[in-house]
């Protein structure tokens, strides 16, 4: 994880990134993770760890939790669909 390191959320608030609830104010929370993640260099990398960990909380990589869901979604999807 050494990319860790040059993430844009490194000295920001951990809890900014793990907003409770899903209206009101943890939508504002989230959108504000969002706007940090998207000036970020390692986003992608972010993405892939939270994906590949089954990170089910959060925000990682630029996504919300049912954002990352549906990746994992069509990913699996995907992948059944090739074996055919």
């Amino acid at each position: 994880m050494e990319w860790l390191r040059a993430a844009a959320c490194v000295g920001e608030d951990p809890e900014l990134f793990f907003p409770v609830g899903t209206a009101g104010p943890a939508l504002r929370e989230t959108e504000a993770a969002k706007r940090v993640c998207a000036r970020c260099t390692v986003r992608p990398e972010c993405l892939s760890y939270a994906l590949a960990d089954g990170l089910t909380s959060g925000v990682w990589g630029g996504t919300a939790e049912h954002e990352r869901a549906q990746l994992l979604r069509t990913a699996r999807e995907d992948a059944l669909s090739t074996r055919r």
